[in-house]
């Protein structure tokens, strides 16, 4: 169940920046994906406050508690490194 919870979290984080609509919204759904596959991961968070995109499928996430993660894909699955 997790990996399938996974699997579908790291679509929706990944093919969100396809779907068109306003950047602003675009921004936040793509803070509330980073959000969940951090806290999935079982790493302290609380709401993403601002991510840094550094190519495709891989970004620079800042927490609202200070803590920055590394979340990106790696042969196929979401990776998710402190910072």
């Amino acid at each position: 169940m997790l990996k399938r919870t996974l699997a579908a979290l790291a679509v929706a984080l990944f093919v969100a920046p396809l779907t068109f609509g306003s950047a602003s919204a675009q921004d936040a759904k793509t803070k509330k994906d980073l959000q969940s596959v951090i806290l999935l991961q079982g790493l302290p968070c609380g709401s993403v406050k601002s991510y840094e995109k550094k190519g495709e499928n891989d970004y620079i996430a800042t927490c609202e508690n200070g803590k920055r993660y590394h979340v990106f894909v790696d042969q196929g699955r979401v990776q998710v490194v402190a910072q």
